[in-house]
């Protein structure tokens, strides 16, 4: 951390789609840690924003009969009506068409070129369009094979190509990266980037020419290419900065943390990192946090048609139960499962059974017993008052790194304390005993408590700590100054007036309405007589040629080299189980498929998967690119499948 300032980034959102609750996840991770350090005390600088160039976007305007500035102009306000309702407090929200970051893409790309790291050649091979990448022959027909995407996704590409010299950083990043081991975070994303650098890094393409893709910032040195948008992107994280070629970094780089999903861990671990290598700008600190999986362990996707609406989760549930949900639910860097019945239960069982309660019965029995307003204390419980310093420092280190889950489980930790202290105490029994001195000291301790929870809720949940701040006779971002500079059950002040009123979380009874319609019956489609699809016919002698065979899983295991492949050993009633390679990864563990039936090509030639032979294939089922399931029959092994 640099000082007194302090700067953390999401990544910039593509523009091809709508927003979802992965953009929402990193989103409102970035602006609680951004709200706490400004209630530290320091200079904060939060960047989010849209990544408006490339071809996918250039595809997507032109289905629209838009020009690509057009659509993005159109699409950017839905970005900023999500950060809107989930009260994102950023500092900027950066287009890569703004003014600036455009001049800085072309002062590096020029400042980059003049010291020979970039270089022109030819290039021939594949390009997968859905990511913007150029692949090798062996990755296309290894992710062909694996059902995971289909031969169209890929388009042959012959031309020629400015390059980044990215090799030639290699080794001074390994060695960063040693003489760093927290600079990347979780450890497990730290050791794959090592991983992948164990192997020769390649030079990076960093141009598209126009004549095949013109929707991006044109190369000074040569206005028939656009620059690629990887390369233009990453720049965003130092023109958010006021970084200039050849000037100082300034008090906000290198950036404290920054935000990105593990999906996108490569293009900034390495791309990024060597870039700013080359440029002899330190480098920032990046975390790469999980995904949001179905209830059956499935990835999020548009093409599963299992995305979560975040708008429909802030009309059901309200702003501050799902920040809360999001940030407590998972530890940040570990994939975690959502289900709309999960967050019901959490919602109730730790806002309103918990924190909700207690606050509530506090409020009404000191308004009932001791006049409604901050009894006088002598001093608190020592228990308590030593649960309350502990919960504090957790969560401030816990906010400090990212460890979002563990911070909030310390808070909650407190709250539950406060409970059974209410419990054992019973103050209406202390109230009942004529015993009122006693009677303060409990219900003062309790009331310090939900004044603590208010203040270290602040950044997370930001109206509701509000809400419980102003219930207590205070204000909410005072209290969260005060809690780190004092002792953490001295916040109110005596005689402060409190307000009962509603309970601060509501119990809901049932699914909102909005969310309990997507799980009603589909209304019955009347059948028709439409003609069939098109399609590439088959004959059924060329059916005769596969041989389709059940299989018993015996074993299954991640590929050593593939991230996407799992080894499974599969019992086809043969001499031997077959070793077959499946890109079924994203979709299942591996323990999940022992003792599983599948249907497997039994007669596909045996070839090389990274380094293992496969001797079949799974028939699965998907959506689009994505595995769905794995297609089963009750039967026994090595039995034919017609």
């Amino acid at each position: 951390m640099s000082g007194d300032h302090f700067y953390i980034t999401t990544p910039i959102y593509y523009v091809n789609g709508e927003p979802h609750i992965g953009h929402a996840y990193t989103t409102v991770a970035a602006d609680a840690a951004a709200r706490w350090q400004r209630l530290k005390g320091r200079s904060v600088r939060f960047l989010t924003g849209t990544d408006e160039h490339g071809q996918k976007v250039m595809e997507a305007a032109q289905k629209r009969g838009m020009t690509p500035q057009a659509h993005c102009d159109d699409i950017v306000p839905v970005w900023k009506r999500m950060m809107e309702r989930l009260g994102i407090s950023y500092d900027r929200f950066i287009r890569t068409t703004d003014a600036d970051h455009e001049a800085l893409v072309t002062s590096v790309l020029q400042s980059l070129y003049e010291k020979g790291d970039i270089y022109k050649d030819e290039y021939r091979g594949w390009y997968l369009v859905k990511d913007e990448v150029f692949v090798t022959e062996k990755e296309r027909e290894e992710r062909i094979a694996s059902g995971e995407l289909t031969a169209d996704a890929f388009r042959m590409v012959e031309e020629s190509n400015w390059f980044f010299r990215m090799s030639k950083y290699q080794e001074a990043l390994l060695a960063h990266l040693d003489a760093n081991p927290g600079c990347i975070r979780p450890e497990n994303r730290m050791n794959e980037v090592k991983g992948f650098l164990a192997k020769p890094l390649g030079d990076l393409c960093i141009s598209r020419p126009k004549a095949r893709m013109s929707w991006g910032i044109e190369l000074p040195f040569d206005p028939d290419y656009v620059c690629y948008v990887w390369f233009d992107a990453l720049l965003n994280y130092l023109t958010g900065a006021g970084y200039a070629v050849g000037g100082e970094v300034g008090p906000w780089w290198p950036a404290d943390w920054q935000l990105l999903g593990k999906d996108i861990l490569t293009t900034h671990a390495v791309y990024w990192t060597t870039m700013l290598l080359a440029m002899g700008v330190p480098l920032p600190r990046l975390f790469a946090h999980g995904w949001w999986v179905s209830a059956d362990g499935a990835k999020m996707s548009k093409s599963l048609g299992n995305v979560i609406d975040v708008h429909l989760l802030l009309d059901g549930f309200g702003v501050d139960a799902t920040r809360y949900f999001l940030l407590r639910e998972i530890r940040f860097g570990a994939d975690g499962g959502f289900s709309y019945e999960g967050f019901l239960t959490k919602v109730n069982a730790d806002l309103a059974n918990d924190l909700g309660n207690l606050a509530h019965r506090v409020l009404k029995m000191t308004d009932k017993w001791l006049g409604g307003t901050v009894p006088p204390r002598s001093k608190p419980d020592p228990a308590l008052a030593g649960l309350a310093e502990r919960t504090v420092r957790a969560f401030d280190e816990g906010f400090e790194e990212l460890r979002f889950k563990e911070a909030l489980d310390a808070v909650f930790e407190l709250v539950g304390a406060g409970n059974k202290h209410v419990d054992s105490m019973a103050p209406w029994a202390l109230a009942q005993a004529g015993r009122t001195e006693e009677l303060g000291d409990v219900l003062r301790d309790v009331l310090e408590i939900c004044a603590t929870a208010a203040a270290l809720l602040a950044p997370v949940m930001p109206d509701k700590a509000a809400e419980l701040a102003a219930k207590l006779g205070g204000e909410r971002d005072d209290l969260a100054r005060r809690v780190l500079r004092a002792d953490p059950l001295h916040l109110l002040t005596d005689g402060a007036t409190l307000t009962a009123g509603d309970p601060l979380f509501p119990r809901i009874q049932e699914m909102p309405a909005n969310i309990a319609a997507l799980f009603a019956p589909p209304a019955e489609v009347p059948a028709t007589d439409a003609a069939l699809p098109e399609m590439d016919w088959i004959t059924s002698d060329d059916f005769e040629k596969v041989a389709l065979r059940v299989g018993k899983v015996l074993a299954a295991e991640a590929h050593p080299k593939a991230d996407k492949l799992l080894v499974l050993k599969v019992d086809l009633g043969e001499a031997r189980p077959r070793t077959i390679c499946a890109g079924i990864k994203s979709k299942f563990a591996p323990e999940s498929l022992v003792g599983r039936n599948v249907v497997v090509v039994a007669n596909l030639k045996p070839r090389p998967m990274r380094g293992i032979t496969s001797e079949g294939m799974i028939l699965a089922a998907s959506g689009g690119a994505e595995v769905i399931d794995l297609v089963g029959v009750d039967a026994a092994p090595g039995d034919i499948v017609r």
